[in-house]
């Protein structure tokens, strides 16, 4: 297991842990590690479209993710094809671990979206984050992924989101 700095252009595999289970894992490219924040590029990852109704995820898209090794969340730049801004969806998650060509992420059913004017800022999936049982089984883990999604709500709200990601 390795705990330096990944360099840039090193490819490796981000994979989303939920629920105990690997939900999902793609390839990407380090943008830039400092040792806490790890940032990397990749393509839209299922290939498919996705439509949240407030945004929609297409082949094409891009996704620049920064994954802290301090902080209970992950940041999603996306971009469409044309390199258009859309937004940024954010995971609320455990600390990432980043070891063997991985960077590992495990989602705690929180998200929240901000879009590309900031005007949209949505709490997401509230719903399955109290049906998880995470605070009855971990309350610790649960008052610091609510902590998370208050925080990233309250800089997207002051205009101060992009100083997260710069």
């Amino acid at each position: 297991m390795s705990t330096s700095p990944a360099e840039p252009g090193t490819p490796l595999h981000v994979v989303l842990v939920k629920a105990g289970r690997t939900k999902l894992r793609y390839p990407a490219s380090v943008v830039s590690d400092d040792g806490t924040r790890l940032t990397v590029r990749a393509p839209w990852a299922t290939g498919t479209t996705r439509d949240f109704g407030f945004v929609r995820f297409e082949p094409g898209d891009v996704f620049t993710e920064h994954y802290w090794r301090d902080r209970w969340y992950a940041v999603k730049e996306v971009r469409g094809a044309d390199a258009a801004l859309k937004g940024w969806y954010c995971d609320i998650a455990r600390p990432a671990v980043v070891r063997d060509g991985e960077v590992v992420s495990t989602d705690l059913d929180l998200d929240l979206w901000v879009s590309a004017d900031g005007a949209a800022v949505l709490r997401l999936d509230e719903d399955e984050f109290a049906a998880s049982g995470l605070a009855e089984r971990d309350p610790g883990a649960a008052a610091r992924a609510v902590a998370a999604l208050d925080e990233l709500e309250l800089l997207a709200k002051l205009g101060r989101f992009t100083a997260l990601v710069d």
